[in-house]
């Protein structure tokens, strides 16, 4: 209708929504806060924003920086901008930090009682790659903040073979906390998040693939303290398997 090549459109508390002409939306999060009462979120999201896009960065590229440069800015009271080195040190950080299941509990049971809904899937994560991307982007859409479980390595190389992980469970953990969708990061030993499940609890418990929640091993679990499973097809040849063949071949 305005003839704009791209559209922001902020979500306030849900981030933010851009739409670049012929491509398909790209969505950013928002970050949770306990309490915003912040002045100049929107300023310094335009900022960061025209200054990407101005240079050289890509729509979806310019979009996840001017969600930090928000990010900056909500975490503060009063009036506030972000300079750049506020936004360096922002991405230095990682966003969100590999912290043991015991630690998250009390931060997930604030998260219930501010009313958001928690959602929760794990995995391997070991190459991160557009399934996992995409996967990882619709599970964030079915509730508020997005906990993810990392296998250990030794669990990877208990489900995999000695030959994984690839990466570390340091780096996995890493790339992760990278993309604007995820809130937290855990991790797990065993075979199945079965034990993070029963301590999280979280509203939603998502994997990816053919299952049916029948085949889940988590799935009682969630449905005992009356939470809900979802299961949410991968992306067509997308994994990490076939993408270590093809790199083998």
């Amino acid at each position: 209708m305005t003839g704009a090549d791209i559209v922001a459109v902020t979500l306030d508390v849900d981030g933010a929504l851009v739409c670049e002409r012929g491509k398909a939306p790209y969505r950013t999060w928002a970050r949770p806060t306990s309490a915003v009462r912040a002045c100049g979120a929107g300023d310094s999201y335009t900022a960061a924003l025209a200054l990407a896009l101005a240079s050289g960065a890509t729509t979806p590229e310019a979009a996840e920086l001017a969600q930090t440069a928000a990010t900056v800015a909500t975490a503060r009271e009063g009036t506030q901008v972000c300079s750049i080195n506020d936004l360096r040190l922002e991405l230095a950080a990682g966003g969100a930090t590999l912290t043991p299941p015991e630690q998250l509990v009390e931060v997930v049971a604030f998260h219930r009682r501010q009313g958001r809904r928690v959602v929760f899937t794990n995995g391997c994560f070991d190459i991160l790659h557009r399934g996992h991307v995409d996967l990882l982007h619709r599970v964030k859409r079915l509730g508020d903040v997005l906990v993810v479980a990392l296998n250990t390595d030794a669990s990877v190389a208990r489900l995999k073979g000695p030959t994984r992980p690839v990466n570390p469970l340091e780096d996995r953990a890493q790339v992760l906390a990278a993309l604007g969708c995820v809130d937290h990061l855990t991790y797990f030993d065993e075979p199945v998040a079965s034990g993070v499940v029963d301590l999280l609890q979280p509203h939603v418990y998502v994997k990816g693939g053919d299952y049916t929640p029948q085949m889940l091993p988590e799935a009682p679990h969630v449905e005992a303290y009356g939470g809900v499973v979802q299961i949410l097809p991968y992306v067509e040849d997308r994994s990490t398997t076939s993408l270590i063949a093809r790199i083998r071949s």
